[in-house]
C-alpha cells in the first residue's frame, strides 16, 4: 500500500460522502482526527455541527426545513475519559455506554448493522482514540451491506498501534457519487498528517467538493497532557 495525499483524496472525489481521519501528527506531539460530512439533498444540507461537552453534536441550520432527523441528527464526538469516540451516525452513544460497561470497541458494534436508508444502506463507519500515560493507539470500523444485498452485514475492524508521526487512515461511506451510491472498499486509505490544526483543518475544508460539503470538525490532542485543540468549520453560518 502506498502512502497517498489526503487533499488528492478529497479532491478526486465529488461525493465521499461522510469521512473519518485519524493519525498522529507530523511532529508526534498530537493525536489527530477529523470527521465531515457531506449532503446531497436539503435535508442533509441543513446541519450544522455545535460544540456539546467535550464533543459535537449536529444540529438543523433551519429547523423550520428538518424533514427525518432519524439519519442526520446525532452526536459524533463524544469522550469517555482517555478515549475518544468519532462516528458517521447514534452508534456513538451505543460505543460510548457499551464500552463505559466494560464492553469492547467491537462488541459494541456488534449490536448495530448499516444503516436503514436502502438503496444506499450507508455505512457505518466508526473510530476510536486511546490515549494513556504518553501512549496513543486507534481503530476504525465499517459495517456494511454485503455488496449492496442488506440480508447481509459484512463487519470490518482495522487496529493501529504505536502510530507513526506524520502519518494517518482515512475511511469514508461512499467510494464516490452514484444512484445508489457505492459502499466504501478496501481497508482504511493510508495518508499523511501534515501541518498544525489550523493548516490541516483549511486543507481538509478546501479540497471538500464545493457543493456537498456541510461541517467539518478536527481536533488536534496532546499526547503526553490530553489536553486537545478543536476547530470547527460549517458552511451554513
Amino acid at each position: 500500500m502506498d502512502k497517498l495525499s489526503l487533499a488528492q483524496e478529497l479532491s478526486s472525489n465529488t461525493y465521499p460522502g461522510r469521512g473519518i481521519v485519524i493519525g498522529k501528527s507530523a511532529d508526534g506531539k498530537y493525536a489527530v482526527t477529523a470527521y465531515f460530512i457531506m449532503g446531497r439533498s436539503t435535508n442533509s444540507r441543513n446541519r450544522i455541527f455545535v460544540e456539546d461537552g467535550e464533543g459535537i453534536r449536529t444540529q438543523a441550520y433551519d429547523p423550520a426545513k428538518l424533514e427525518d432527523p432519524s439519519l442526520v441528527i446525532y452526536a459524533p464526538v463524544r469522550v469517555l475519559g482517555n478515549k475518544t469516540i468519532v462516528t458517521n451516525g447514534d452508534q456513538t452513544d451505543t460505543i460510548y455506554e457499551m464500552m463505559d460497561k466494560q464492553q469492547t470497541f467491537e462488541q459494541s458494534l456488534r449490536t448495530r448493522t448499516y444503516e436503514p436508508d436502502g438503496p444506499n444502506y450507508t455505512p457505518r463507519i466508526s473510530g476510536i482514540m486511546h490515549i494513556e500515560n504518553g501512549s496513543y493507539n486507534y481503530a476504525m470500523s465499517i459495517l456494511k451491506s454485503n455488496n449492496g444485498n442488506p440480508d447481509a452485514c459484512n463487519r470490518y475492524t482495522f487496529a493501529y498501534e504505536n502510530p507513526v508521526a506524520g502519518e494517518g487512515h482515512f475511511i469514508h461511506t461512499y467510494m464516490g457519487d452514484g444512484n445508489p451510491l457505492p459502499s466504501f472498499e478496501g481497508e482504511p486509505t493510508w495518508v499523511g498528517i501534515e501541518g498544525d490544526i489550523d493548516t490541516f483543518t483549511k486543507m481538509i475544508w478546501d479540497n471538500l467538493n464545493e457543493e456537498n460539503k456541510v461541517s467539518l470538525f478536527v481536533r488536534y490532542i496532546d499526547i503526553e497532557s490530553g489536553k486537545y485543540e478543536t476547530r470547527i468549520v460549517n458552511k451554513n453560518v
